[in-house]
């Protein structure tokens, strides 16, 4: 079976999504700084009565530190609000595309209820991918006496 095909069949849930950590749109922005940190977590979804409301990422922390922040100021005022999300039966191969046309690291894995399920990262992706890797390489033909292209070395 090839990688393509795996990719396009397989679902989201192969490829290593991770349990998030989630704040209150309430809550502080010290207190979810705190979340990050303590998770070693590179972002918090923002969830009210169980559904995704918004995400902030250590890249909204960083703009955040540069720019100056309260930090008993509420989440719900930076967060991005109703970020890009993935449902379950998507396969890994659409969660790629939909990371890399948008510049994400991370896609919440949300439910038709908009309920967070999981949260799927780049690792992840990348571990799903180096194990498929060697499967693919050990079942290509083997090629007898290869032509070098150009002489190795300096």
């Amino acid at each position: 079976m090839d990688i393509e095909f795996k990719l396009s069949t397989e679902l989201v849930e192969s490829a290593y999504p991770v349990r998030p950590p989630i704040a209150e749109p309430t809550d502080s922005l010290g207190h979810v700084f705190e979340v990050l940190q303590s998770r070693n977590a590179g972002c918090v979804l923002i969830c009210e009565a169980g559904q995704l409301r918004g995400i902030f990422t250590e890249r909204d922390a960083i703009r955040l530190m540069h720019r100056g922040f309260d930090s008993a100021q509420p989440i719900s005022d930076v967060m991005v609000e109703d970020p890009i999300t993935i449902r379950p039966g998507a396969s890994i191969g659409a969660a790629i595309l939909r990371m890399s046309s948008g510049g994400y690291r991370r896609l919440p894995i949300v439910d038709n209820d908009g309920k967070v399920l999981g949260l799927l990262q780049t690792p992840g992706i990348l571990h799903y991918l180096v194990e498929q890797i060697p499967k693919t390489i050990y079942n290509l033909p083997p090629v007898d006496h290869p032509v070098m292209q150009e002489r190795e070395g300096p």
